[in-house]
């Protein structure tokens, strides 16, 4: 924090915001909003989804314009028409929508546009590669400046976009959830960065669903629910429960953990020496009727893989993948519908919803897959179905024909979970199913879980976050370099042992 933070007396904040309004058709985004960010402090901006967070973020970075209010920088009014000026202005934003090029080489992405340096015969490629190396060094991101960024893991290509942003003359950085693609080495290396960033008297507003890194990293927190500022303060005078109390507007009630499944001696699902070239090798696991099972790992270990493998979109190499004690050969997703299989993707806007579609349609999107139709289905069972859903789920919608784009990350989750519910399944995969989704939606889509699993659904999960595996599951698989490491049943499972397996230690 810088000295005058300390000091507890900064005169004029580097970007302010007072009675900011913003109104989307008849819904009333923000409501006379305040913020204020000072030179070298990390500012936490927390809510739960639909607060209003994504909207003040749009309007200090200038992606929207607010419907009253005012946006100041070191005490001057300034009137910012759009992102380029904004950037002009020292204000550089990550968001969760990648806006890397991926056909471009993570240097040339690094340093996009006229940032490139020159000399007399037009770009200096060495200088380039050079000042996009050090940027990614300031990360401890070992990506090749000359690779293709399309080539690069998720957690790879967010450390690319957040050095494109170092690499401005910035002075306001804004972080949209930065760590919800990263490994936990990389979160701590963004740490550093950032933590660096402050001492330069860098300000940053930092968005995070996971309270330990706001806690972790912020020296001030502002909290907003429904459009409204609700508080605003120094991180250490608040408590994690103080915290969710504030964004909920109530005390989240206490998640009673499942008790201990007994393994069922007949599996649903069975995986036996599956083999994925370049991806994962020998991986064995069972799952039983009504009993979920944990797959961990870190980044790059594999266990996104074993699932998308399972459902088709990677072609095996060797082993054998067993349903209902019977060998399957699954070689698309239609194969893996038809075999009773459901999966929920890591990144629900891209390979999940169909955004500017409806929820109705996203909804029945799966469970009409394969029937041959001539018009969008619109039936009365199917809009009893999703009228179902919305309610059994706690779905935030104005209408089941409002676009899923409208909708919060966790709402959009929920109409991706109940999409693949929807089918039927016998075995649900789900890859990092809580991902970007605030406390309130995380607590709502666990008891979904546990309820799909009480009625007999065998659910499958990846998961980077290790509490998230403890609560849920009866058995977690650890995956090390694309091999299981071992698995751990609930009642011997901790975070260290999942990490220790993660990193290569055996049982």
């Amino acid at each position: 924090m810088s000295d005058t933070l300390r000091a507890g007396g900064p005169a004029l904040p580097v970007l302010e915001a007072a009675g900011v309004m913003k109104a989307y058709g008849g819904v009333q985004a923000l409501k006379g909003v305040d913020f204020a960010l000072f030179g070298g402090e990390v500012h936490a901006l927390c809510g739960e989804n639909g607060s209003g967070k994504s909207t003040m973020l749009k309007i200090l970075s200038a992606q929207i314009a607010p419907d009253a209010g005012t946006i100041s920088m070191n005490g001057a009014a300034v009137s910012m028409r759009n992102p380029v000026e904004s950037l002009a202005a020292g204000i550089s934003m990550v968001t969760q929508e990648r806006t890397l090029v991926s056909e471009l080489s993570v240097g040339e992405n690094v340093l996009l546009g006229p940032r490139k340096p020159r000399n007399r015969w037009g770009i200096d490629w060495r200088a380039t590669r050079q000042r996009a190396r050090e940027a990614l060094d300031a990360l401890d991101c070992d990506a090749d400046v000359d690779d293709l960024v399309q080539d690069l893991p998720p957690g790879q290509a967010q450390l690319v976009e957040i050095a494109r942003a170092l690499t401005n003359d910035t002075k306001v950085l804004i972080l949209d959830e930065p760590t919800s693609s990263l490994s936990a080495h990389e979160v701590d290396s963004l740490f550093r960065a950032m933590r660096a960033l402050r001492e330069r008297g860098v300000a940053t507003v930092f968005i995070s669903h996971r309270t330990q890194e706001v806690f972790e990293i912020s020296d001030r927190l502002t909290v907003l629910r429904d459009g409204r500022l609700v508080s605003t303060g120094v991180a250490a005078d608040y408590s994690p429960t103080r915290l969710v109390s504030d964004m909920l507007g109530r005390e989240l009630s206490a998640f009673v953990p499942p008790p201990e499944y007994q393994t069922s001696a007949d599996a649903v699902l069975s995986l036996d020496a599956l083999s994925v070239r370049g991806k994962f090798s020998d991986v064995s696991l069972s799952v039983g009727k009504g009993e979920i099972v944990g797959i961990a790992g870190l980044v790059g270990a594999g266990h996104s893989e074993v699932l998308e493998t399972i459902f088709g979109l990677h072609q095996r190499e060797a082993g054998r993948i067993i349903i209902g004690g019977k060998a399957v050969s699954i070689k698309d997703a239609p194969a893996a519908i038809r075999a009773g299989i459901g999966f929920v993707p890591g990144d629900r806007k891209v390979g999940g919803l169909v955004l500017d579609m409806s929820v109705l349609e996203n909804a029945l999107m799966a469970r009409t897959s394969t029937a041959t139709r001539w018009a969008r289905p619109r039936s009365a069972s199917s809009v009893a179905f999703v009228e179902q859903c919305v309610a059994d789920f706690s779905i935030v919608t104005e209408s089941l024909d409002t676009p899923v784009v409208r909708l919060s990350g966790g709402n959009q989750q929920k109409v991706l979970i109940s999409k693949w519910i929807g089918t039927n399944p016998s075995i649900l995969l789900l890859d990092e199913p809580t991902r970007g989704v605030d406390v309130g939606a995380k607590a709502e889509i666990y008891r979904i879980l546990l309820a799909q699993r009480d009625a007999g659904l065998s659910i499958v999960i990846s998961s980077s976050e290790a509490p998230e595996l403890l609560t849920l599951c009866d058995r977690i698989v650890v995956m090390h370099a694309g091999r299981v490491a071992g698995t751990l049943h609930k009642h011997e499972a901790d975070e260290g042992a999942i990490f220790r397996l993660a990193m290569g230690h055996v049982q």
